[in-house]
Order: C-alpha cells, then sequence, then structure tokens
C-alpha cells in the first residue's frame, strides 16, 4: 500500500502554524511598565502632590512622593499635577461588649486622586481606590489609639502604592511629544 501523502505535503501546514504563532506572537505590545524606555520612571519623577490636609493624608502624600521620585523629594519642575483626598474610617468587627480581652477592627481609607497635566490642564486620569486594614483592639485607651494610628498608617502605605501604579500606568498610556525639526 502506497500512500498518496508525501512527508513534504504534510510539513507545509506545520511550517504555516508556526510562522503564524511567530507573526502573531510578535504583535504583542507587552513591555515592562517602569524600563528606560517607556521614560514612566522619568514622568513619575515630574509629578507634584497636593498638600495634605490631615495626619493620614500626609502619610499617603509622603509615600508616594518617595515612591514617583526614588527618594529625591518633590518635583523641582513638575509636569504633572495630583490633586487627592484620602478619608479614613474605623469600625469594630464585633458589637459583643461582653467580649474580653482583644476585638478585632478595621481601618477603611478610601483614597480618590487626578491626573494633570500642567502645561495644558488636561485631565489625564481619576480614580477612587480604598484600602483596608485589620487590627486587634485593647481593652485599654491608649493602646486602642495607637493601634488605629498603626493600621492608618499600613494602609497609607499600600494606597500610595496602588495610586502609584495607577500613575504608572497613565503616563506610560501617554503619547510622547512630537520632535519637529525647524530649518
Amino acid at each position: 500500500m502506497s500512500s498518496d501523502a508525501s512527508p513534504r505535503s504534510s510539513l507545509l501546514p506545520r511550517l504555516m502554524l508556526v510562522v503564524g504563532a511567530v507573526a502573531f506572537l510578535s504583535a504583542c505590545q507587552a513591555r515592562p511598565l517602569y524600563s528606560q524606555t517607556s521614560g514612566t520612571g522619568a514622568k513619575l519623577a515630574e509629578i507634584t502632590f497636593a498638600k495634605a490636609d490631615d495626619r493620614v493624608e500626609q502619610t499617603v502624600r509622603n509615600h508616594l512622593i518617595f515612591l514617583t521620585s526614588g527618594g529625591e523629594g518633590d518635583s523641582l519642575l513638575p509636569q504633572y499635577q495630583v490633586g487627592f483626598e484620602v478619608v479614613s474610617s474605623y469600625n469594630d468587627i464585633l458589637d459583643d461588649e461582653d467580649a474580653e480581652g482583644l476585638k478585632p477592627g478595621r481601618v477603611i481609607l478610601r483614597g480618590s486622586y487626578t491626573l494633570v497635566r500642567i502645561s495644558d490642564g488636561l485631565l489625564l486620569k481619576t480614580g477612587n481606590r480604598h484600602v483596608t486594614s485589620l487590627l486587634d483592639v485593647s481593652q485599654q485607651e491608649f493602646a486602642e489609639l495607637r493601634a488605629v494610628r498603626d493600621a492608618e498608617d499600613r494602609a497609607a502605605r499600600e494606597l500610595a502604592e496602588i495610586i502609584r501604579a495607577d500613575l504608572a500606568i497613565a503616563l506610560a498610556r501617554e503619547p510622547q511629544p512630537q520632535v519637529t525639526w525647524q530649518k
């Protein structure tokens, strides 16, 4: 018995499949968010942040400045302005007044922000984020105050990291200015 299909004819569809897969994968636009070629790190360093109204907002602001500038402080020549508002709330998880020892609680930080390009006032991004930080509350008043403050600080660090990631994504999507040469 002889077969009409030669080994060469079965190789062609496989080769076309491999070439098609390579062409498909080459169209992917995945790239590192903070790479030098994207310019996102430099753009993040050009952000200035609005002044804070309270301790929790100031904690978020300080972490944002550190995360966006790489520890170099607020931008001296800002190209972008971020306005934000952070609201903190504390709740007991259990409402059992007869409970002895530590009672669980939670701190919720809700942050809203806007990213604006200073040169033309264009709104690039708005967002709302929230973070929950759990804590154990003691019967002692000072220990409870300290536990809530520590939970607010943990939540503020996490909220700043989330907002920084949102800002980096928005700045990475912003089109690069076109350079034109004048004769």
